[in-house]
């Protein structure tokens, strides 16, 4: 199992309604990402960490590395607008460039941070479901809002192909250090190569086995699979509105009237 999904398993949060926790996760996100503001991003952020952490039992130091890595793809994408490179200097800081500036402004400073915080935030709220959400839960809930039933089990599907993926390709890495296939950056590099051919035919030839599984099994088209269904409670129904509804009041006070 990979990480996230052993982090969910274990969660204090694993048998509470699904239904309500995708809606708060999904409102949630919505406002936040509509908001564009930093001090929304900040609550949300705020929220769904002492959600994951305190109620779902989630390690804090686990949260917050799960949190760098989307952190390091956004500081990364955000210095094309943070940096500038134009014949007249901004605001912010020049470097002289011959006859050009790299230069950023303060206006370009903060609608990155905003960026940062907004993307995070909305992060956030995807790692509150994913950490205290089986999948099969989530099916579940997404059956009930009559998704496609393909769609549904294409889901199923790559879902369960995620792990049998990392457990070979975890086995053949293994396999290639043991006979030095990563002594250098040449070797590593075909090693790299080969892994993923190996890791694609044996993908191929388990999809087979698993289609051939399921036809012996009396497959019809449809997967069906066992969901615990836990009721919905009032008392946490009404604490997602309040908190929804302060939260689109804060943003939209925010948007128009700052």
């Amino acid at each position: 199992m990979i990480a996230i999904d052993k982090l969910c398993y274990n969660s204090r949060l694993r048998y509470e309604n699904a239904g309500e926790k995708s809606a708060f996760a999904v409102i949630t996100l919505c406002i936040c990402v509509m908001s564009r503001s930093i001090a929304v991003a900040g609550v949300v952020l705020a929220v769904t960490g002492i959600l994951t952490v305190k109620k779902g039992g989630v390690p804090v130091f686990r949260y917050l590395k799960f949190l760098t890595i989307p952190l390091a793809f956004l500081l990364l994408s955000t210095l094309a607008i943070l940096f500038h490179i134009k014949r007249e200097p901004l605001d912010l800081f020049a470097i002289p460039l011959g006859g050009w500036y790299l230069t950023a402004g303060t206006d370009s400073f903060f609608y990155a941070v905003q960026l940062v915080f907004t993307a995070l935030a909305a992060v956030s709220c995807l790692y509150f479901l994913s950490f205290t959400t089986p999948m099969p839960d989530i099916l579940e809930v997404l059956k009930k809002l009559h998704c496609p039933a393909l769609l549904m089990e294409l889901m199923l599907l790559i879902y369960r192909f995620i792990f049998i993926l990392l457990d070979t390709a975890d086995a053949i890495s293994t396999s290639q250090s043991c006979r030095l296939g990563n002594r250098n950056y040449r070797t590593a590099l075909k090693s790299f190569g080969l892994l993923g051919s190996a890791l694609m035919i044996r993908a191929v030839q388990r999809s087979g086995r698993l289609y051939d599984a399921m036809e012996a099994r009396c497959y019809d088209g449809r997967i069906q699979v066992l969901s615990e269904s836990r009721p919905p409670r009032k008392k946490v129904i009404a604490w997602i509105i309040l908190f929804d509804g302060a939260l689109l009041i804060f943003a939209i006070w925010r948007r128009f009237f700052s």
